[in-house]
Parts: structure tokens; sequence; C-alpha cells
């Protein structure tokens, strides 16, 4: 049998994109897989990530990754419809990885508060026969899921390095992160009040600094 692991990273990220990663693997290796020690790539270092990264894809059968583009995210999160918005477009994603893995079973970690349903809608996405597994915490209970999250991240990681090098140091590019204000701070003074394409323009964090900014500029003419 052909497993699928399929994960995310940066969901929460107010910079950047959401990477959606999957892999397959046969179910013989699935104790290999093990033998790597992978875990949830948040329980791991970043060296600790990018050692494990290469040892995964030598293991799997077929590896896909999506780059789910800040402007495509804003359109989810301002959808209108209430079942339809970041957790359907994350369900879609994941579709789509498993169309192209087109493994006999697979394993989401589920981002909506039923992982029923977060399961159901991935498989109304479907057009191949696949049986699909979705858990919380997944990315802790399986290892195939584990190692999903383990690309996810190094791929995050990259995106967020070219993300450095090209506008500085935006920090973690969550918002928890005062490197992170201070980067969507700058961003706002070096464009003229705007925020780059790498911003996510509908999270409220962005929304409220933004604002800020513009009381900070009419109070100043």
């Amino acid at each position: 049998m052909l497993i699928a692991g399929v994960d995310e990273a940066g969901r929460g990220c107010v910079i950047g994109p959401l990477i959606v990663a999957g892999i397959a693997v046969k179910s013989e290796n699935l104790p290999a897989l093990n033998a790597l020690g992978v875990k949830d790539s948040k329980q791991l270092t970043p060296k600790k990530r990018e050692e494990l990264y290469p040892e995964i894809l030598k293991l799997v059968q077929h590896c896909h990754t999506i780059k789910v583009l800040p402007y495509l995210i804003d359109k989810a999160v301002r959808s209108t419809k209430t079942l339809y918005k970041l957790n359907w477009l994350e369900a879609q994603t994941m579709a789509k990885v498993i169309e192209e893995l087109k493994p006999d079973e697979a394993y989401v970690d589920a981002a909506d508060v039923s992982q029923d349903r977060f399961g159901q809608h991935i498989q109304k996405c479907l057009t191949i026969k696949t049986a699909i597994i979705s858990r919380h915490k997944a990315d802790r209970t399986f290892s195939v899921v584990s190692a999903a999250s383990v690309v996810a991240k190094v791929e995050r990681d990259h995106e967020l390095g070219n993300i450095k090098a090209k506008y500085g140091d935006c920090g973690s590019g969550y918002l928890s992160d005062d490197k992170t204000l201070c980067f969507l701070k700058r961003l706002l003074t070096e464009n003229n009040g705007n925020y780059p394409s790498c911003v996510r323009k509908s999270w409220a964090p962005a929304r409220r600094v933004k604002a800020e900014y513009g009381t900070m500029q009419r109070t100043l003419r």
C-alpha cells in the first residue's frame, strides 16, 4: 500500500505563504521512516529539520508541495461564506497534493475544529479513490504526517529566507514576534502606507498596524 501524510506550515503567520506538503511512502518503508526520529516540526530545531529533510526524501515514493500565496489567503479570509474560508482553502490544497501523490490512504492534520468535517471537505475535492484519515495533532501521532510536517516547515523556512533577503529581517512572521511587528511598520513607511505582496493584508494585526500608521500620518499633516 502507498500511505501519504499531509501537513502545512505557516498557517498563522502574517508574512509569507502557507506551505502544504505531502509525502507518499510504501507501507513497508514506514518502520524506516519511524527510525529517522521524525516529529512534529515545531518540536525540532531548524538544524534538525534540515538534516531530516533529505533523509525523508530518500525514503518516500513521491513528495509534493504547494505554496499558497498571501493574496489567495486574503481572498479566503475575506469570503462571506462561513465554511469556505481558510479551512476550506487548506482542505482544497491538501486535496490537490493528494491527487498528485495518488496514495491508497492519506493521513492529514485537521485544521478544522471538526476533524471529520475537514476530512469530508478534502474527500469532496478528490477525483481519485483514497481513504482520508483526518485527525487533530496528526503530526504528533502519525510518523508519515510528522515527516510531511518537516518538509512543509523546511520549505516555509526557505520562503521566509527569500523574503528576508529581499525586504530585511521580518522575524518569525508571527505577530507575537516584536521583530515582525517592527517589520510591518517599516514596510508601510517605505511603501507609502502600502504592504508588498509578501504580507497577508487580511490578518487583523496587519490591518491594525496599517490603521495606526494612517492615523499617525493624518496627525502629522
